[in-house]
């Protein structure tokens, strides 16, 4: 019994010690930034921005890995369930970090126990748009035009989980309007090609993930949902300023596998600081409507991710959201 005891300890005491080196010696070879949504969305967008410099700063490749699905959830199992070395983190967002936990509880992953919070790195502005047929120029418009024709319309969503079904349910409850919901799996790109193709007529998505449309005329964007008006598109008014005080934003963080050692967690903190001061990030994140905000600490982060994981608890309950 005492020899089993002491190789548990011998091999305990080894791991120890190989993890410690390899963080020592970190990073040495290719990391992988784990992406929970298909390419289009606001998420993959970051993360792309964030790509190069990232990898110019740790001296190795990174690499952007898609892994859509589950709203989310199979990206943040594959990040959760990863080797915790550093060399595979998540780029995860309001909706699978905060939104999630509260409608799939039977998951396995739980991410408030099996990720661990590197810091926040930017906001996402949200924004009400609408396919260009559709006879509105204002919210003031579309709330008339679905009360005229109650549930004829059908509104994209990437699930009836995440942050843009939510907002529109706000929306509907607020105004006593009604609408058809279709769901898009992979994320907000795949529900923006449906926007484009007039499955849908209209939706909330993220600002980055409409802008380039409506510039082209493809999409009509009749608010900002943000505080302010965006300065990529200064001429769209706030849903604040057109009667609704709705801000709802979309953060997104950078997270490691729970057991990923503090030296790495703190590496990974400096390059994502650091990567986000860099002047092309800064530009190309304004010029889509992305404000880059940045947590002081991962205690920080953490404190905030909890933060939101209980709020939208409650905004859950009171939309009375079935949980799976």
């Amino acid at each position: 019994m005492k020899i089993i005891v002491y190789k548990q300890i011998f091999i305990s005491i080894s791991l120890a010690i190989a993890t410690a080196v390899a963080a020592q010696d970190y990073p040495s070879r290719t990391l992988r930034m784990v992406v929970p949504f298909a390419p289009g969305g606001a998420s993959d967008f970051v993360g792309r921005i964030l790509q190069p410099r990232m990898a110019e700063l740790l001296k190795q490749q990174v690499v952007v890995d898609n892994r859509s699905g589950a709203s989310g959830n199979i990206g943040v199992e594959v990040a959760a369930k990863a080797n915790p070395d550093g060399y595979t983190f998540l780029l995860g967002n309001v909706g699978t970090m905060a939104i999630n936990a509260n409608i799939f509880t039977k998951f396995p992953v739980k991410p408030l126990n099996d990720l661990i919070a590197v810091t926040q790195v930017v906001d996402v502005a949200g924004s009400l748009v609408v396919h260009p047929t559709l006879p509105v120029k204002s919210v003031k418009d579309l709330i008339a035009y679905m009360k005229a024709n109650p549930g004829k319309l059908n509104y994209g969503s990437p699930a009836p989980s995440s942050a843009n079904n939510l907002e529109m349910l706000m929306f509907m409850m607020t105004t006593g309007t009604s609408a058809q919901q279709v769901n898009y799996k992979g994320g907000a790109g795949p529900a923006m090609i449906g926007l484009l193709g007039n499955e849908v007529q209209t939706m909330f998505v993220t600002f980055s993930s409409a802008v380039t449309y409506v510039k082209s005329g493809r999409v009509r964007m009749l608010a900002a949902v943000s505080p302010e008006r965006i300065p990529a598109l200064p001429d769209v008014p706030t849903m604040r300023e057109q009667g609704l005080d709705m801000v709802v934003g979309s953060w997104q963080g950078v997270y490691v596998p729970k057991g990923t050692p503090g030296t790495v967690v703190k590496k990974l903190f400096d390059v994502s600081q650091e990567t986000m001061k860099h002047p092309e990030v800064i530009k190309r994140m304004a010029d889509s409507g992305v404000s880059i905000v940045v947590s002081k600490s991962a205690d920080e982060f953490t404190k905030f991710w909890k933060s939101e994981h209980d709020r939208f608890a409650k905004v859950i309950r009171d939309a009375k959201i079935p949980t799976e």
